[in-house]
């Protein structure tokens, strides 16, 4: 009889919820669609029950004619840096979930940047102060919570991103706790140390009396209760953000470097100590701590990528996604537009969140299709800066790029990618690498696989994009840079 982990993958856009067998293949999936409001220019939020609700209604459907007895257990993969605050002894949330997408905390950041504290935090947590990550948000939402410091030093009130929020619910509230991978991004936590740090609590103001148990990325998480019959009693064997599930799951143990395409981007590479470089162009994360113990990456985010495309796409009502192939076709180059999607600052390798995004080259020739070009041209230039900064932070040359990720589904942005990168672009044709990497932790767990090297013999379906010597589009990279650089002085 065949066993399966059910492996879930709660994302920023949608959850999904995958069977992944002793042989890591997919056995079936299912998703739901997740909504992200935005209340105020720059502000990014989601429901936390709704994410409840699509988890209860993707596990149903995922394990639907399913033996009870053929799965094993849970494996959750998450999007990151999005923090939420919840009441103990109900469950409820006293926030919506804030989004690793909302700037809200831009003044605090600056502030905390301009009195001089930018050097200590990153020596800590291998992270740059910006409002991507979790704490500078977490503070000054707290201000406006009456009683907020007594709430959370007595323990009433927690604090978690959204895997400790979805193993709080699954448990039945009986497991507070997180993996070594999330904990790395809330900056509060010292990747050196490995353990929440006094002076980064003491920093932002965050006592640790609300924040969870951390623990491996591939260890026991407790068990699901009284939260839906068909799961109740399984196991949860591993927990690990997106990202890091994603280069788990490429099977990049020791090397190579991985770029994960959605509504925003993470290129990782992992190394085997903390790089702290002086540009901080990069970020230094734990990517995951198994019992083969604990690994190291270099990660550059990069904010707007499937999203830059959407925002584009809805100016003009919506354009079908089998459009995005065709349409950047029909033309011979950009036209000359370029499109920097700061919808909400730049990340990585730029760190800043004052800016604005733009569109510039803009001629009366210049049509519908040329500004569509210009979005997914964007995420191709995007993912360069960001895997040149890491070769220069490694010192040394990264031969290939592996991806995943929605918009990797489009070959005309992979080809551009592999032609702007001049390197070959290894895709997977697995449909979700994160809720695989998230399994084939699960399985460490369990004892499927007992080494990296077992994993790295299961079979995995990709296909290589090779870059075209004659289109390696030199004058276009000249032009993208000319247009970041004009972004970074519209603040």
């Amino acid at each position: 009889m065949e066993e399966y982990i059910l492996s879930i993958d709660a994302g920023t856009t949608n959850i999904k919820a995958a069977l992944v067998n002793r042989q890591g293949q997919f056995s079936g999936s299912a998703s739901q669609a997740l909504s992200m409001h935005h209340p105020l220019p720059g502000w990014s939020e989601q429901d936390p029950n709704q994410i409840l609700r699509a988890l209860k209604q993707t596990v149903q459907e995922c394990i639907h004619g399913v033996g009870r007895t053929t799965l094993k257990g849970v494996s959750i993969s998450n999007q990151r840096e999005s923090i939420l605050v919840w009441d103990k002894s109900s469950g409820k949330a006293i926030v919506p979930l804030i989004s690793w997408q909302c700037n809200r905390s831009k003044d605090v950041c600056t502030h905390l940047i301009k009195n001089g504290h930018q050097e200590m935090v990153y020596a800590k947590t291998g992270l740059v102060i910006d409002t991507l990550f979790p704490a500078a948000k977490l503070s000054m939402t707290l201000d406006t919570l009456p009683n907020a410091t007594e709430m959370l030093s007595s323990g009433k009130w927690l604090v978690g991103t959204v895997d400790a929020w979805l193993l709080w619910h699954l448990s039945d509230g009986e497991i507070f706790a997180t993996d070594v991978s999330n904990a790395s991004r809330t900056q509060l936590y010292n990747i050196h140390e490995q353990r929440w740090d006094k002076d980064l609590l003491d920093l932002f103001r965050i006592p640790e009396a609300c924040l969870p148990e951390v623990r491996p990325s591939s260890s026991s998480f407790g068990c699901v209760k009284a939260f839906t019959n068909e799961i109740d009693g399984l196991p949860i064997i591993s927990m690990i953000g997106d990202s890091h599930a994603a280069l788990y799951g490429h099977t990049n143990f020791s090397e190579g470097v991985k770029a994960t395409y959605g509504t925003g981007s993470s290129l990782m590479a992992p190394v085997s100590s903390p790089i702290v470089s002086q540009e901080r162009s990069l970020t230094t994360t734990v990517a995951w701590q198994d019992d083969e113990g604990m690994t190291f990456a270099l990660e550059g985010n990069i904010l707007h990528t499937g999203a830059a495309v959407g925002w584009m796409s809805s100016l003009f009502n919506g354009i079908k996604s089998e459009d995005l192939t065709r349409i950047p076709a029909l033309l011979y180059d950009n036209g000359g537009v370029y499109f920097v999607p700061a919808l909400s600052g730049l990340g990585a390798p730029h760190w800043n969140s004052n800016v604005k995004g733009i569109i510039c080259g803009l001629t009366d020739s210049i049509t519908t299709e040329h500004l569509v070009r210009a979005a997914l041209e964007s995420i191709a230039f995007q993912v360069k800066d960001v895997f040149d900064a890491m070769e220069q932070a490694t010192g040394r040359k990264l031969n290939r790029l592996f991806v995943d990720g929605g918009p990797t589904a489009n070959p005309w942005l992979m080809q551009f990618q592999a032609d702007v990168l001049n390197r070959p672009i290894v895709r997977s044709k697995v449909p979700e690498v994160s809720a695989l990497g998230a399994a084939y932790l699960g399985g460490k767990t369990l004892g499927w696989w007992n080494t990296h090297d077992e994993i790295s013999t299961l079979e995995r379906a990709t296909e290589i994009f090779e870059p075209n010597p004659s289109a390696i589009h030199l004058e276009a990279i000249e032009g993208w840079k000319s247009a970041i650089a004009k972004c970074l002085t519209n603040t």
